[in-house]
């Protein structure tokens, strides 16, 4: 949303609050829980004796009962102007001189908020958010980039959605054949969108689940096969609990020795196989070790097939006629790479790139210093000399950063490679050895469309407001009101912006409530990130990319919740 809308926005808020009902209720209560804004608001209401909120079935009263806000200054100011003396924060507490219905208070101020989010979400709040955009987790300034570098697959190529069946087929026939798993798994046809990018998958117990980035599974997205699991017998699988520690939930690869995430595009249609594995087992009663069927799937043959080019030759053409060096860096073999090159750029395509490096093993080409180059020949076959030089038109197989980094001297800030897996292309390069970083996540495209809809900006700002009523309504313990928090409580938890997404496991970004794991490793392990490398065609070399600065906890004076519920400060 533009700056002016977004002031537009908040500013409408804020005086809804001060003037609606809303502020009205809460002034009934005189503080009660409180202040629903400017103090000097607050203290008139109640200084004038207005009966707010009567419109709601709430009986007004007087000052006496509770005050106008926790400030003492005004409380001060409001026992002179009416000779009365605001009570301390033990009588606030428990006061039971406000004569209302605690339930209809409640629902009240619920439909008001209902109200309130539905008729200031302003016209055109959506489609704001363009697919194209590169967003950045840190400053980067391309003019000082000499340098790029590429991986090849869901980078340099894309590929089409057909993919992940083709891969499917292929692996599950594979599983059938080639290990001799019961023939009943080859009726499990491909299901789309089951599975999505970053999720984990407990190897030993064979449950596929949603981590945030504190480590809790997200309860309702954990399935045993293609079947989700109940949260009980979640909290029971693991101990009372639904928190993973940090040395069983993953490494520094997305790899522990209990879970496994998967971080790759191509994963998505192993994902989705080894659910339909497991629900065979599990439909059949037939026993079997969950770990040999994990290890059976990851080495399965999982081909590729390429979907279009054009828009990688106007990104290579682009660099390179500016002056830039390219270098491309893949665990592919040099048939694959070239013919998809070719297909995408031309017969010519090495011409773009002064290194390429085939089958280089990355995430170990980054981190260990064991491989030596190798150079292929034109028909891909290696050669034995020793290579003392990285030079453009020639094709060089495994190898390590190191080595690279001596024989290129390409260090530092001025390269920035793009690479679609967190931790294979990205991870060593920003922690280890200061390059910029791009992360290629082609799910943008799908998640930016959600959002940029009606429905997901009336759902999230309820969401939001809905938490903030919660938060702020706790303090009301009798037993109808707590009645009514469980039922708020019940419908934030429902998160109804999930099934927006992924109807299994919602956005690869966000849990109900808090980022993914995937995010958490996004935002550490990139610098930019975006939907394709076509999105640099929209920006001019020298363009510098600024993070936008997210509030923490305690820099968020207007929240949305806070705004719809007309609050600016926390009270106790």
């Amino acid at each position: 949303m533009s700056c002016q809308k977004i002031r537009t926005f908040s500013h409408a808020l804020w005086q809804t609050s001060k003037s609606t009902s809303l502020c009205k209720v809460y002034v009934a209560s005189c503080g009660s829980v409180a202040s629903t804004g400017p103090t000097t608001q607050i203290g008139k209401c109640c200084e004038d004796e207005q009966s707010c909120g009567s419109d709601l079935g709430i009986q007004p009263v007087r000052s006496t009962a509770i005050p106008t806000s926790p400030s003492p200054a005004n409380h001060r100011h409001v026992a002179s102007n009416n000779q009365r003396v605001s009570p301390t924060l033990s009588e606030r507490a428990f006061t039971t001189e406000l004569q209302i219905d605690s339930k209809t208070y409640l629902w009240s101020r619920y439909n008001e908020m209902k109200r309130l989010v539905h008729d200031l979400i302003p016209p055109g709040v959506c489609n704001l958010l363009n697919p194209s955009t590169i967003y950045a987790n840190n400053e980067v300034d391309l003019d000082e980039v000499d340098i790029y570098g590429f991986d090849y697959d869901y980078t340099l190529a894309l590929y089409s959605n057909t993919l992940d069946t083709m891969i499917y087929n292929t692996a599950r026939d594979f599983l059938v054949k080639h290990y001799k798993y019961p023939e009943g798994i080859s009726k499990y046809d491909y299901i789309p969108n089951f599975a999505a990018r970053g999720l984990h998958y407990d190897i030993q117990k064979g449950l596929l689940m949603k981590i945030d980035a504190f480590h809790y599974i997200q309860l309702g997205t954990v399935y045993r096969g293609l079947k989700p699991v109940p949260d009980h017998e979640v909290l029971e699988l693991y101990g009372g609990t639904h928190h993973v520690p940090l040395q069983e939930v993953s490494g520094f690869y997305g790899k522990g020795p209990m879970m496994k995430q998967f971080m790759d595009v191509f994963s998505i249609p192993e994902m989705t196989l080894l659910a339909a594995a497991n629900d065979y087992f599990n439909s059949n009663d037939i026993e079997y070790d969950p770990g040999h069927l994990y290890k059976d799937v990851s080495v399965s043959a999982f081909n590729k097939y390429i979907l279009r080019g054009d828009e990688t030759y106007a990104v290579l053409h682009r660099l390179a006629s500016h002056g830039k060096k390219l270098f491309l860096i893949t665990n592919s073999p040099f048939s694959f790479v070239d013919k998809g090159m070719k297909y995408m750029v031309g017969k010519d395509w090495r011409d773009f790139f002064d290194v390429v490096i085939v089958q280089a093993d990355k995430p170990h080409f980054f981190n260990n210093c064991g491989k030596p180059f190798r150079r292929l020949d034109g028909n891909g076959d290696l050669q034995w000399d020793k290579i003392k030089s990285l030079d453009k038109g020639q094709i060089y197989k495994q190898g390590n950063l190191f080595d690279f980094l001596r024989l290129t001297g390409w260090r530092g800030s001025k390269v920035l490679y793009f690479g679609d897996h967190l931790y294979s292309d990205l991870a060593d390069l920003m922690l280890r050895h200061g390059w910029r970083t791009g992360a290629i996540v082609p799910e943008l495209e799908v998640e930016t469309r959600v959002v940029n809809t009606e429905q997901y900006a009336q759902s999230l700002t309820w969401l939001q407001a809905l938490t903030g009523l919660l938060e702020r309504m706790q303090m009301h313990r009798d037993l109808k009101s707590k009645e009514v928090l469980q039922d708020w409580l019940k419908e934030r938890e429902e998160a109804v912006t999930k099934n927006l997404f992924n109807p299994h496991f919602g956005s690869i970004f966000r849990t109900c409530h808090n980022p993914t794991f995937f995010s958490r490793r996004l935002c550490r392990f990139s610098d930019l990130y975006m939907a394709s490398i076509s999105c640099l065609l929209n920006y001019d070399l020298s363009y510098t990319f600024y993070p936008r600065r997210t509030p923490l906890q305690h820099e968020a004076p207007l929240w949305m919740d806070q705004l719809c519920t007309g609050y600016l400060h926390s009270h106790k």
